[in-house]
């Protein structure tokens, strides 16, 4: 098992357990292993951060598969109750994988505050993609590359100009907390720093050149970057936050298409 030299040593030891329950429940179906997000790409945080991981299959999962894995990841929620709801594992298929540009395939995922389930993915997902093409984390199996059909940067940058269109509409169906609030703020830095620059870089670092180049919303990003960290403070009003959290999200995105 690979593992990133730089991660904790008690998330180190949560992966392999991990691991091992998906290769007990698929066995040889299983073929490949990724670590992707915060962890791999800087700025993790222990206390809020979530943990992403890719797995590829031979074959797409079938009912029972489906089912064995749900049972897993309920059991393993219950063992591991400080990393519960901030486990995100997609399971995709080789040849989703190689197709996922031209046709939507079947995945079954497990994200914050949705259970495990199966929905379409397609080139909605090149961002992922090619996070974990160019710096995931092998712990199980070849190189993601084996696997991804090759994603150019020009295709990701489309990808990522392309996403933060999207968050005028998607806002409006986010929880109106605090912290969905940050994360659809620090979402738009790091769009705007992808689109400028050409380069994949984590949220905060986003956010602090954000707050340098557009000084006008400095206060607002440098409260995004406090509301990520307090995501367990009850004892604030979320809406009255909101307005500025939408002008901010219209502003990026008139930002990104000058970009």
């Amino acid at each position: 098992m690979q593992t990133n030299p730089k991660a904790y040593a008690d998330i180190n030891a949560l992966l392999e357990r991990l691991l091992a329950a998906m290769q007990a429940v698929l066995g040889q179906k299983l073929v490949g292993v990724y670590l992707y997000g915060s962890l791999v790409t800087g700025d993790f945080d222990h206390g809020s951060s979530d943990i992403d991981v890719l797995a590829v299959t031979s074959s797409a999962l079938d009912a029972k598969e489906f089912g064995a894995l749900q049972h897993m990841h309920t059991d393993f929620a219950d063992q591991n109750r400080y990393w519960e709801g901030r486990i995100e594992v997609q399971y995709l298929s080789i040849a989703a994988l190689h197709t996922f540009k031209s046709q939507a395939s079947t995945i079954a995922a497990i994200s914050p505050g949705e259970p495990f389930h199966f929905k379409e993915a397609g080139k909605d997902w090149t961002i992922n993609w090619y996070i974990v093409q160019e710096k995931g984390v092998t712990l199980f199996g070849p190189s993601p590359k084996t696997f991804i059909d090759p994603i150019s940067q020009a295709e990701f940058i489309q990808a990522v100009q392309e996403h933060a269109k999207q968050w005028e509409e998607w806002i409006h169906h986010l929880p109106k907390r605090r912290p969905s609030q940050a994360y659809t703020i620090l979402t738009m830095c790091r769009a705007l720093y992808t689109l400028k620059y050409g380069e994949h870089v984590s949220k905060k670092q986003a956010a602090v050149w954000a707050e340098k180049e557009f000084p006008e919303w400095a206060s607002l990003i440098e409260n995004a970057l406090l509301w990520r960290e307090a995501w367990r403070d009850e004892d604030v009003d979320h809406e009255t936050t909101f307005p500025d959290t939408l002008r901010f999200v219209r502003f990026a995105i008139g930002e990104c298409e000058n970009l």
